[in-house]
């Protein structure tokens, strides 16, 4: 991905539902499976790991709040 897709991607993620969340973890998931170039297996990963972090971070704040 190059910086503005990943820019633009982070940006949603920021506002992004936990549904919509999901439902994006989704469609990478079944992406992965169907793809077998490495750039874009790359950004698959590239895209679940951002969302991966992006969880973690919510479920840190929501526990730091209770």
């Amino acid at each position: 991905m190059d910086k503005e897709t990943v820019r633009g991607f982070l940006q949603w993620l920021e506002r992004a539902t936990d549904e919509e969340i999901e439902a994006r973890r989704q469609k990478f998931l079944n992406a992965r499976k169907q793809v077998s170039g490495r750039d874009a297996r790359a950004d698959i990963a590239l895209g679940l790991r951002l969302i991966d972090e992006e969880l973690v971070a919510r479920q840190g704040l929501w526990s730091a709040q209770t």
